[in-house]
C-alpha cells in the first residue's frame, strides 16, 4: 500500500510516497518518490511574525505540486502536516485554511509532541535494543525535540526553542542552552550509558559526508572536526568543496552547534544516525491506522 506524506517543515517543505514493505521478520519503508523543496517560511515567521503574501503563492504552488505527485503514484491516503513555523506564525490559521481552498490539503499543525510521535513511530522497524536507554534528538528549522526511552518506553520529551533557522535569524533566546542542560541533568539518569540518534536533514547529510555506513555511528571528535572545518568557510565555499546545496550550506552549521550542545551536555561520545524523519512517521503512521 501506497502512501503520501507532506511535511512543511521550518526550512523546508518535503513529499514522500513511500510503501510499508514486510519481508520476513523486517519491515521497512521503501521510498518512491521523495521531493523537497526550500521553502523556507521562518525567513517570514522569524523575522516578521508572519507568513508573507508572496510566500504565501511559493506554499501554495508547492502544495499544488505534492498534490499531483502524489496523484500520479495513486496513494491510497495522503497527509500534510505542519510544524514548527506555521505554529508561530501569528496568520497561520489564515494560511491554513487558504491552502485548503486552493488546494483542497487539510494541513494540520501539529506541536512539538506529536511531531516527536510521529518520529518515534518508526523506530519501531530498527533493530534497537530495547534494554538500553536512549535519547533522540531531532532538530528543525524552528525547533529541537529531545526525547528519553529507557527499556522502550518514552520517559521524557522536551521541545526547544532553538533550531537552525531560528539561529541564523539570531532570534533564539541566549537561556535556551542553559534550559536544555537543566532538562537533561533533570530528565536523565548519571548511572546510565544513553545510546544517542539524531534525525533531520542535516545529520543525515553530515553522515553521509563522513561517508559512513548505515549502521555506523559517528563520533563526537568527528563532529567537531567537521564542524570546525565547514564554520570557517563562507556558505558558497562550504557549496564548492562539501557539494552542498545553498540551502543546506548555511544550516549545516547552527544543526552541528545544536547536535554537539546536547551530546556535550550529556557527555555522550558518539551518535548513530538511522536516517528517519517525520514524513517517514507519517507514512508508518498511515499504515498502521489501517491494519489496526
Amino acid at each position: 500500500m501506497i502512501y503520501g506524506a507532506i511535511d512543511i517543515g521550518t526550512n523546508a517543505a518535503r513529499l514522500l510516497v513511500g510503501e510499508v514493505v514486510i519481508e520476513e521478520k523486517a519491515t521497512f519503508i521503501r521510498k518512491v518518490s521523495y521531493t523537497r523543496i526550500p521553502l523556507r517560511l521562518g525567513n517570514d515567521v522569524f523575522e516578521n511574525g508572519i507568513i508573507s503574501l508572496e510566500k504565501q503563492v511559493d506554499f501554495i504552488k508547492t502544495v499544488q505540486s505534492f498534490k499531483l505527485i502524489s496523484e500520479v503514484f495513486k496513494v491510497r491516503g495522503l497527509r500534510a502536516f505542519a510544524t514548527s513555523a506555521m505554529r508561530e506564525a501569528s496568520n497561520g490559521l489564515e494560511v491554513q485554511k487558504k491552502i485548503f481552498q486552493e488546494t483542497g490539503i487539510q494541513l494540520n499543525i501539529i506541536d512539538g509532541d506529536e511531531e516527536a510521535r510521529l518520529i518515534f513511530g518508526t523506530f519501531n522497524l530498527l533493530n534497537i535494543n530495547k534494554d538500553v536507554a536512549y535519547i533522540v534528538i531531532d532538530v528543525g528549522g524552528g525547533s529541537s525535540e529531545v526525547t528519553l526511552f529507557d527499556n522502550g518506553v518514552k520517559v521524557a520529551s522536551k521541545s526547544f526553542k532553538v533550531g537552525t533557522i531560528r539561529l541564523l535569524k539570531e532570534k533564539t533566546s541566549p537561556e535556551v542552552w542553559d534550559e536544555i542542560d537543566e532538562w537533561i541533568s533533570l530528565n536523565t539518569n548519571p548511572k546510565y550509558t544513553y545510546r544517542v540518534y539524531g534525525t533531520g536533514g542535516n545529520i543525515n547529510k553530515c553522515h553521509k559526508l563522513m561517508g559512513k555506513q548505515i549502521d555506523e555511528p559517528v563520533s563526537y571528535r568527528e563532529l567537531d572536526e567537521l564542524f570546525d572545518s565547514l564554520d570557517k568557510l563562507s556558505v558558497t565555499k562550504r557549496m564548492f568543496k562539501f557539494q552542498l546545496k545553498e540551502d543546506r550550506a548555511d544550516v549545516i552549521v547552527p544543526a552541528l552547534r545544536i547536535f554537539k550542545h546536547i551530546m556535550r551536555s550529556m557527555k555522550a561520545k558518539e551518535i548513530f544516525v538511522p536516517k528517519i524523519g517525520l514524513v517517514d512517521g507519517m507514512i508508518y503512521d498511515q499504515y498502521s491506522s489501517e491494519i489496526k
